[in-house]
């Protein structure tokens, strides 16, 4: 049986993505526009810039990622869209692209639940079995999940405040770092020594849940101190400092990473989103996998970030094993991959917490 072809297409954010994905496992093409630059005067992502965006650059990210795979539309088995969570302008862009394109070829639709996507790229990239624990770690979302199917996934703790990427962004803002903030920061840090007592919050609590707003405001008060002191803020201690709060978030998701392993029984541990790209916290997971004797994987950085190949895959996935819902078509600013669980607290300024 010849494998299945999806269009991925992903909007949830300030990424616009379109990717053309095999059922055995071949990305044929991954085409990603990003907007950093549109939202950097700002110094973060505004929603209605991100929705124009999308609007603007979404069909020429189809249109590339089509000629890249070599296929055109009457090739292609079914189409696959981000319908949620996310910056809500941006989701309906993609949802109504998606279904323009179902509309004119007949082409069954897959509506995607932006975390799936993420959850299930280590099925995609390494191939891993069912069940494992992910750690999505990234700048709108921070939760432990694990990932027992295509459609089955068991919160166990996230973020009731900031994610930890939205703390970085957050962070470099306050050291007049560039943005977006988690790159700067780790190079700062590359020169810096953990000096700065910050906290690490809720490490005193039972659970898997985090907090990194906390954090963030000690860094604030450590600097305010630092420029009373000093009459400013000298290169150094700003090296210093984000060495400490790197260290400090570190610690909380090397923590947490061993209580949900030590709660799920998982023998694997699969890391997606930005933030899996900092040297110091894949450090800090790795040894909390090797001592543990755990497996540590990470997709590569390309699919780590948003991206649709993740999408089209998730979408193949929910296919195959019979889950696809036309209701998910209906685009979503919050939608929970674990429907038992509570709701998260707060939402990002990278989208709603789910």
């Amino acid at each position: 049986m010849a494998p299945l072809t999806f269009l991925g297409i992903e909007s949830s954010c300030d990424d616009s993505a379109a990717a053309v994905v095999r059922s055995d496992g071949t990305i044929l093409a991954s085409v990603v526009e990003g907007q950093a630059a549109l939202h950097a005067p700002f110094g973060g992502v505004v929603p209605e810039i991100a929705a124009r965006a999308h609007a603007e650059k979404l069909d020429g990210c189809v249109s590339r990622a089509l000629a890249e795979a070599g296929v055109s539309l009457g090739d292609l088995d079914a189409v696959a869209v981000t319908s949620g969570p996310g910056l809500i302008g941006g989701v309906l862009s993609g949802v109504m692209l998606a279904r323009g394109i179902a509309a004119a070829t007949g082409l069954p639709l897959v509506g995607v639940n932006h975390l799936a996507g993420h959850a299930l790229t280590p099925r995609l990239t390494d191939g891993l079995d069912f069940p494992y624990l992910m750690l999505l770690v990234s700048g709108g979302h921070c939760q432990f999940l694990l990932v027992s199917g295509p459609g089955s996934f068991r919160r166990l703790g996230g973020t009731i405040d900031d994610a930890p990427g939205e703390a970085f962004d957050k962070v470099a803002k306050l050291l007049a770092l560039p943005q977006p903030g988690g790159p700067p920061v780790e190079a700062e840090a590359a020169t810096g020594v953990a000096r700065f007592p910050l906290p690490r919050p809720l490490l005193d609590r039972p659970g898997c849940d985090m907090s990194f707003s906390g954090l963030k405001t000690a860094v604030l008060r450590t600097r305010d101190a630092l420029v009373a002191e000093h009459g400013g803020l000298r290169r150094q201690d700003r090296a210093d400092l984000c060495a400490s709060f790197q260290a400090a978030v570190a610690a909380v998701l090397a923590e947490k990473t061993r209580r949900a392993l030590a709660e799920s029984g998982a023998l694997v541990l699969a890391v997606a989103g930005g933030v899996a790209a900092n040297g110091a916290i894949r450090a800090a997971l790795q040894g909390v996998c090797d001592a543990l004797g755990v497996r540590f994987t990470a997709p590569p950085l390309r699919l780590c970030t948003d991206n649709a190949a993740m999408i089209a895959w998730a979408g193949i996935e929910s296919w195959q094993a019979g889950l696809v819902d036309p209701a998910n078509l209906v685009a979503r600013p919050r939608w929970p991959l674990d429907a038992s669980a509570a709701p998260m607290i707060g939402s990002g300024k990278k989208g709603a917490k789910a």
